[in-house]
C-alpha cells in the first residue's frame, strides 16, 4: 500500500477526515464498478482505495464545497468537464477531468 500524506489530502475534503474517508470510499466503489481512472500513472495491479486516494491527492476528485479552490484553470471560452460522483450530502464531490 502506498503512503498518502494526510497533509495533502485534507484540504481536498474541507479539512474533515470523515469526509475524506467517505469521499475515498465512494470513489473506490465507483472504480470497482468499472468507472474509468482519472489518473494514468498508476500500475495495473493497484487497488482501488489507493487509486481513489491518488485521484483525491491530484485534485481530480474533491468535495463540492471546496471544488472552486482546486478547479483547473480553463482557457477562455472552454468549460471543464465535471461529473457528480456522489448523491450523499456528506461526500458531495466533483470530478474534474
Amino acid at each position: 500500500m502506498a503512503y498518502q500524506p494526510i497533509e495533502e489530502l485534507l484540504p481536498k475534503s474541507g479539512f474533515s477526515i470523515y469526509k475524506l474517508v467517505r469521499l475515498a470510499a465512494k470513489r473506490s466503489l465507483e472504480l470497482a464498478d468499472g468507472s474509468p481512472r482519472l489518473i494514468n500513472d498508476v500500475a495495473v495491479d493497484t487497488k482501488t482505495p489507493t487509486i481513489a486516494l491518488d485521484e483525491i491527492r491530484a485534485g481530480k476528485v474533491v468535495i463540492r464545497s471546496v471544488a472552486e479552490q482546486f478547479a483547473p484553470v480553463v482557457a477562455k471560452g472552454k468549460k471543464g468537464k465535471k461529473a457528480d460522483v456522489s448523491a450523499d450530502a456528506d461526500a458531495e464531490a466533483e470530478v474534474n477531468a
